[in-house]
Parts: C-alpha cells; structure tokens; sequence
C-alpha cells in the first residue's frame, strides 16, 4: 500500500485526498490536533507537521492491540467485551480474517487507564484462558503494546539529525477536506503558499505528517519499468545515485509477477549538475546497456 502522497498548499490550507482522509478517519467538521517541528538547515526538509485526532496529552497511555481469535461468531463480540472489562476504550481497529475460518486478528489503537498497564491486563487474560473461563473461548491470544506515538516528539532520532518541537497548535476544525495552517502556524507558515508538500500516513498510530520542504529543494518524479527480478531495483537507481540525487521515496508495485516492475521515484535534484533534460536523456541510454527491458516511462520537475 502506497501511504504517501506528494501535493501544493493552497493559500494557507492543506487539501487532503479523500483516500487518505477516509483511511485515518479524518472527517469535516471534527477537531484536528497538531504539532509543529523544524528541521536543520541540513537536509531537504524544513518543518514537519503532524496532524492527529486525539490531544497530545493521551498519547502516553495508547497502545497497540491485537487481538488473535477463531473465525466463528460472536468472536469479535467476545473480543470487544474482554477489553472493555478491562475498561480499555478502543479507537481506531481494523480487523481481518488472516486464516480463512481460522482465526481472526484485530489491529487496535486503544487508549489504556494508564501508562504500562497492558502487562496487568495481559496477566488476566492468561489467567482466564488457563482456568477455561467462557468468556475468553473463542480468544486465542492478546498482545499489547506501547503505540510509540511519542516517539515523532524526541528531538534526536537514530542518524543523530535534530528536529525541534515549535508548537502544539489548538484543535482546528477540518473544513471541505482541507487543515487551516493559518489558524495557529500563521505567523510561521507565512511563506508555503504553492509549495510542494509530502502527507505521509502512520497507520499504526494513525497520525498524518506533513513535511514542507527547504525553497531551494528541487523535487522531481521519475517513473520507469524494470525487471521482476533481484537486483533491478538497486541497478536501476544507481545513475541516480552517482548522479548526488537524494531519493525522498521510492514506490515498487509488481505489474507482470516475474516479468515487469514498475518504480515511481521522487527526488531531490539540488546537490546534482544533472539537468531535468539530461535524465530524460542518460537514463534511456544507461538503461540499454543493462540486461532485460528497463524503460523511463517519464521525468517531470514537481
């Protein structure tokens, strides 16, 4: 699944495509709370906005839950009023048949009475399930664990790179599919207008970054077809590399299994002499040097 997508700020407003509002439940007229952060001069990006539907404040006690259990009914019923016995309150889930008529698992993002709690809870599970209680027949196994979500709030991430926390902004109304930056980041997002933004989901935790990139960024987006076979992909993008262009993502999606993959590129030009033009150029003729059918299917500056 792709989980990104690459769009210009419009006047002070974030439009957000209804495939990814609808898959983090983002919906007009609910509250969106937000963070800011800014980046260091090194490096493509500028600030970082996270966007989510529950306060900062109960980030310390949301947990991951999954929840393994036998595909019959009343299973997921029997799920649900395991947890709430336990008094967790589940937000968002999402739950799939991972073995057809076998076993259930259900994906929860759940908001604990308090912080390392899910060990307790788990220790009752198991209690239950050894002494054959009812109540938990069609349950398998319960896992809880940490959502992590504070960990986009630590100021030094494991390449050592600095980000600074500038502001929790106040809930802002999600209004026609868009989020209002002027309403709390005016003063300091007075200078996006048309630019190129990159709206990332977190689907676990169900958070939404939005990443505005330094003026001097020069994004593009290559599309090409290589081969269904190890190796294309690294050998493909290699010109690019020794070309210094930095990739900021990179999409893969099988066309023909074992025959045709295609990629779509987005990258940052600003450190390379090649040109636009030149790529459109070189990258057809490195191609044919290789072994089995690569093609450029298009360079466009976004």
């Amino acid at each position: 699944m792709k989980s990104w997508e690459f769009t210009k700020i419009e006047g002070n407003k974030i439009k957000i495509d209804n495939w990814l509002s609808d898959t983090m439940g983002l919906v007009d007229g609910g509250c969106i709370y937000s963070t800011l952060f800014k980046y260091p001069d090194n490096g493509p990006k500028r600030y970082e906005l996270i966007l989510s539907m529950y306060p900062q404040e109960n980030f310390r006690t949301l947990a991951q839950v999954t929840v393994w259990a036998e595909d019959v009914p009343g299973s997921t019923v029997q799920s649900a009023k395991f947890l709430t016995d336990q008094e967790i309150r589940i937000l968002n889930s999402v739950s799939l048949t991972g073995i057809s008529d076998t076993t259930i698992i259900w994906n929860i993002l759940a908001d604990l009475n308090f912080a390392g709690e899910g060990e307790l809870i788990k220790e009752r599970f198991e209690q239950l399930k050894d002494a054959g209680d009812p109540s938990v027949d069609k349950i398998k196994y319960v896992s809880i664990k940490p959502a992590n979500i504070g960990r986009i709030f630590r100021e030094k991430n494991d390449t050592g790179s600095l980000k600074t926390e500038l502001r929790h902004g106040a809930p802002v109304t999600y209004e026609n599919g868009c989020f209002d930056l002027s309403k709390e980041y005016g003063d300091i997002l007075n200078d996006v207008d048309g630019q190129e933004v990159m709206i990332t989901l977190d689907p676990g935790s169900w958070l939404v970054s939005v990443v505005f990139f330094k003026p001097d960024t020069d994004l593009i987006k290559i599309n090409m077809n290589v081969p269904d076979c190890m190796g294309s992909i690294d050998t493909a993008l290699k010109m690019l590399a020794e070309a210094g262009i930095n990739l900021i993502s990179v999409f893969t999606k099988v066309m023909i299994s074992y025959q045709t993959m295609d990629i779509e590129v987005v990258a940052d030009r600003k450190a390379s002499k090649m040109t636009v033009e030149e790529i459109r150029k070189k990258l057809p003729e490195y191609f044919s040097k290789l072994n089995g059918v690569y093609e450029l299917k298009g360079v466009e500056r976004l």
